[in-house]
């Protein structure tokens, strides 16, 4: 009798931490004013004293609020983001050890810079919890480059995922790739070096010899750009085939630089100079609107406050 008393007192508490929640931040519902629930969501710290210790009931609490909240019929992620990001925050918070909650906020949060860099501040959490998941580190780089537009935070935030336990063989190169954007190319070529010379197994070492493959092949296009560019001021015209920098009238090379592997280089259906090989060039690459958008959102001031964790 003893032992069902004490199981009742813990329900009735936990219902009581329940309850108390439910008081303090109604569930949100389509006809509730998004900017007022956003208030109502307790901060951590006060969040844990309600949870009357049950910290891990107050977590799944909020973690099933920010599922209700987004798979709503008329779920509107631009309206709903950031109050995602407090449910997703608490929950988080208080029960740090949690898996999935982290990786939701990352691909849910990419309506707007503050949402992106709300969910960056959970995935730095997710980080410091989870040291060796490199998924987490995965996404913040994502995050950094493809909507903040910050190759140097990047290829900050990717590098210590590299050597990790299950982490795929590509991220190597795409850290090489995000290094060349800012360091140029040569100092992609020393970071691949550098991993080879670490005696990868066979799988990881051909994906780090095809990346300074590729990067050659982009040293000899880039020269061919500069070529280009001579002819242009030279001949008052753009070129109609890669040919003409060393053929013909107004040509400003004696030879074109071999292409790596015996193809050819030509125009790229963007107009760029590229090897048939490749047929592409050695650039971490984004459609029109991604980049407009990412410059736009790059220029969002980052010294917003950070929401407290505490």
């Amino acid at each position: 009798m003893r032992g069902f008393a004490s199981r009742g007192r813990e329900l009735a508490v936990a219902l009581a931490a329940a309850g108390l929640v439910g008081f303090s931040h109604p569930r949100p519902t389509p006809l509730a004013s998004l900017e007022e629930e956003q208030h109502l969501v307790l901060r951590p710290t006060a969040a844990r004293l309600a949870a009357l210790g049950f910290d891990a009931l107050m977590a799944d609490y909020h973690w099933l609020e920010a599922i209700q909240l987004v798979g709503a019929v008329d779920a509107d992620p631009s309206r709903e983001s950031l109050l995602t990001a407090r449910l997703v925050g608490v929950a988080t918070s208080l029960d740090p050890w949690v898996d999935h909650p982290y990786r939701f906020a990352a691909l849910f949060l990419t309506d707007s810079a503050e949402s992106v860099r709300a969910g960056n501040r959970i995935l730095e959490r997710a980080i410091a919890y989870h040291p060796l998941d490199w998924r987490n580190r995965f996404y913040l780089s994502f995050n950094e480059f493809f909507y903040l537009g910050d190759e140097a935070a990047a290829a900050r935030e990717l590098a210590p995922a590299v050597g990790l336990a299950n982490a795929p063989p590509y991220l190597g190169r795409l850290l090489a790739r995000l290094r060349s954007e800012t360091g140029g190319l040569d100092a992609a070529a020393a970071y691949l070096e550098e991993l080879l010379r670490g005696d990868p197994d066979g799988f990881h070492r051909a994906e780090y010899e095809k990346a300074l493959d590729e990067i050659e092949t982009e040293r000899r296009a880039r020269f061919l750009d500069a070529a280009r560019r001579d002819f242009q001021a030279r001949n008052h015209r753009d070129i109609a085939r890669v040919e003409e920098l060393s053929h013909g009238r107004g040509a400003v090379l004696r030879a074109l630089p071999a292409e790596p592997h015996g193809w050819e280089w030509t125009l790229g259906e963007d107009g760029r100079i590229v090897s048939s090989y490749y047929s592409h060039r050695y650039e971490l690459s984004l459609v029109k609107s991604d980049r407009e958008r990412r410059e736009a959102w790059s220029k969002v001031g980052v010294g917003e406050q950070a929401e407290s964790s505490r």
